[in-house]
Parts: structure tokens; C-alpha cells; sequence
């Protein structure tokens, strides 16, 4: 049973965003201090990649751990109210990505995936960028 009146949960699920996070403004303070170039949300590739460094073909997807199903993460946790929705939201979610990034594969560009867990993990995050621009 949810412990919020709908009004309640209604504020709060709202409040989530989807740009700007914190994950992500990591994510670019690692990209500027290795001066590299990059635009943000393009509506015009598949999925609308949180990053997008053009000159190397290749984006950044910054993913939260819930809303992408995370596996093995202990944010990945359904609700415990209204599983059936959740489930199918989630599922979908996960599932649109996939057909984005073979997408955008087939378009030329490389993509990797940075989940909001890996934050707090910078040197990790710093060693996967690097892979991805070389």
C-alpha cells in the first residue's frame, strides 16, 4: 500500500527529470576537462541520447537505474503497488532503448550505456569514456 495520497505521488513522480541530472552533469564535467565537444539531447537521432559527440559518431545514454531496469543494482526494485503497470512500463522502456541503440548502430554510431549508480565510481567512469572516444 502506498504511503502518499495520489495528489502526493502525483508531485512527486513529477519532479523526477529526465535532463540535467546529476549522473549526466558528471558525465560532462568528465567530457569538458578532456575538452571534448559535445551537444546534448538531439531529437534528431533515435532515443534522443543524452549526449552526442558528432565529430566521432558516438553517444552517451545516462541511464537511472529504476527507470531502465538496471540489473543487479538494488535501485531496480519494482513497487510494491501497482506491479502490473510498472512492469509494463519498465519493460518498455528497456526494450525502446534497445531498438534506439540498433538504431543508431545501423546509422554508423557507437553508443554506450553510463548508469546512474556509476557516479560515485568516477575513475570506472573516466576509463569507460576514454574507451568509448578512442
Amino acid at each position: 500500500m502506498d504511503n502518499l495520497t495520489k495528489k502526493q505521488r502525483h508531485l512527486c513522480m513529477s519532479r523526477i527529470r529526465s535532463e540535467d541530472t546529476k549522473p549526466e552533469i558528471i558525465v560532462r564535467k568528465i567530457l569538458n576537462k578532456h575538452k571534448i565537444r559535445y551537444s546534448l539531447h538531439s531529437k534528431k537521432l533515435p532515443g534522443k541520447p543524452d549526449i552526442v559527440i558528432s565529430k566521432k559518431h558516438k553517444v552517451i545514454f545516462i541511464n537511472g537505474c529504476f527507470w531502465h531496469q538496471h540489473k543487479g543494482c538494488k535501485r531496480q526494485a519494482l513497487p510494491k503497488t501497482n506491479k502490473k503497470y510498472w512492469l509494463k512500463k519498465l519493460e518498455n522502456n528497456v526494450l525502446r532503448q534497445e531498438k534506439d541503440i540498433a538504431e543508431l548502430k545501423k546509422m554508423g554510431w557507437k553508443s554506450i550505456i553510463v548508469w546512474e549508480c556509476e557516479g560515485k565510481r568516477n575513475k570506472h567512469l573516466i576509463q569507460r569514456i576514454k574507451k568509448l572516444l578512442s
